[in-house]
C-alpha cells in the first residue's frame, strides 16, 4: 500500500543489500552443512515453523510479552485523534491502538502489515510528553507499519535462528563423528558448531545495522510527516533523561524488547558495544533531525 511517508532510497537500498548478504551467508552455510554430510532438513523445518509464528502473530506475541492492552476511542479519546490525524494525514489505514501500563516511558508499533499493526504507547509516556512531542513518537511508530519494518526484520532474523539452532543440535546431538579415517581428523561437531557460530555472529550484526538505520529512516519519515523535527527531537532528549529515574530493574525486565520500543529502555553507550545495539545513539538521532530543521528552515 501507498503512503504519504517521504520515500527513503537510503531504507531500501540498506534493506536490499543486508538481505543480499544475509541470503548470500545462508547459501553458504546450507552449502557447507550439506558438505559436511548433516542433514539440516529437520533444523530448517523448525525454524521455518519459528518464522511463520513470530510473523503472523507478531502483534499478539508482543502485546502479551509486553502487558498492552487494546483501547477503544472512548477509552483513549486523544490518543486515537492523534492516530486518526496521523493516518489520513500519511493515507493509510489506521493501526489498532493499544496502551501497556508502564511506568518506561516508550512506545512500539508491531504486525506484519498496514491491515495487522497495532501501535502501543506506555502509560509512562503518555503522562511524560507533551501532546506534539507524543504526535512525534507516533509518527515514528506509523513509518515503521507503512514500511513493514516488522516483516523485514523478522524475514532478516530467520538465518540468526536456523544458525542459533543448529549450534545447540551440533552441542547436544553427539555430532562427535570425525573427518578422515584416522582419529586424528576433526571432529564433524566442532565443525558445525565453529561454522554456525560465525554465521549466527555475522547475521547477528547486520541485521543490528539494519535495525539502527530503520530506526533513523522512522525519526525521518515522522519528522517531514508532521513538518516538526524539533518536537521528536525534544521527545527523544525528554524520554532519554527520563530512563535515568526509573528503577533499573524495571529498565532490566524492559530491555529485552529494545527492539521493537522507539527508545532503548538501556543503552550500550558509545563504545563497542554500539555495534550490538537495535538503535543509533541519541546523538546521531538529534544531529539527523537537526539537519532536517535546517532543510525545512526552521532550524
Amino acid at each position: 500500500m501507498r503512503t504519504r511517508f517521504a520515500p527513503d532510497r537510503g531504507l531500501t537500498n540498506r534493506m536490499v543489500v543486508t538481505m543480499f548478504l544475509l541470503g548470500l551467508l545462508y547459501v553458504v552455510f546450507v552449502g557447507v552443512l550439506i558438505a559436511l554430510g548433516v542433514r539440516a532438513l529437520t533444523v530448517l523445518v523448525v525454524a521455518g515453523l519459528l518464522l511463520l509464528v513470530q510473523y503472523f502473530l507478531s502483534d499478539r506475541i508482543a502485546l502479551f510479552a509486553m502487558h498492552g492492552r487494546e483501547v477503544s476511542p472512548e477509552e483513549a479519546p486523544e490518543l486515537h485523534g492523534m492516530i486518526d490525524r496521523l493516518c489520513a494525514l500519511a493515507d493509510m489505514p489506521k493501526p489498532r491502538v493499544a496502551i501497556a501500563d508502564s511506568d518506561v516511558p516508550n512506545a512500539f508499533a508491531t504486525g506484519r502489515n498496514q491491515k495487522n499493526a497495532v501501535v502501543c504507547v506506555t502509560t509512562g509516556i503518555l503522562r511524560r510528553l507533551e501532546p506534539r512531542e507524543l504526535e512525534g513518537v507516533l509518527a515514528h511508530e506509523l513509518s515503521h507499519v507503512a514500511h513493514r519494518d516488522v516483516a523485514v526484520m523478522t524475514i532478516a532474523s530467520f538465518l540468526g535462528l536456523v544458525a542459533g539452532l543448529m549450534t545447540r543440535f551440533a552441542l547436544y546431538s553427539g555430532l562427535g563423528g570425525r573427518r578422515g579415517n584416522g582419529q586424528g581428523g576433526v571432529p564433524i561437531g566442532a565443525i558445525i558448531l565453529l561454522v554456525s557460530v560465525l554465521v549466527y555472529a555475522v547475521s547477528f550484526l547486520l541485521t543490528r545495522a539494519l535495525s539502527r538505520y530503520r530506526e533513523l529512516a522512522a525519526d525521518r519519515a515522522g519528522a517531514l510527516l508532521t513538518q516538526r523535527p524539533s518536537e521528536l527531537a525534544s521527545a527523544l532528549t525528554k524520554i532519554s533523561g527520563d530512563m535515568a529515574r526509573i528503577p533499573t530493574r524495571d529498565l532490566r525486565e524492559a530491555s529485552a524488547f529494545n527492539a521493537f520500543y522507539f527508545v532503548p529502555a538501556l543503552s550500550g553507550g558509545q563504545s563497542i558495544a554500539a555495534l550490538f545495539s537495535t538503535h543509533p545513539s541519541l546523538e546521531r538521532r538529534l544531529q539527523q533531525l537537526a539537519g532536517i530543521s535546517a532543510q525545512l528552515g526552521r532550524g
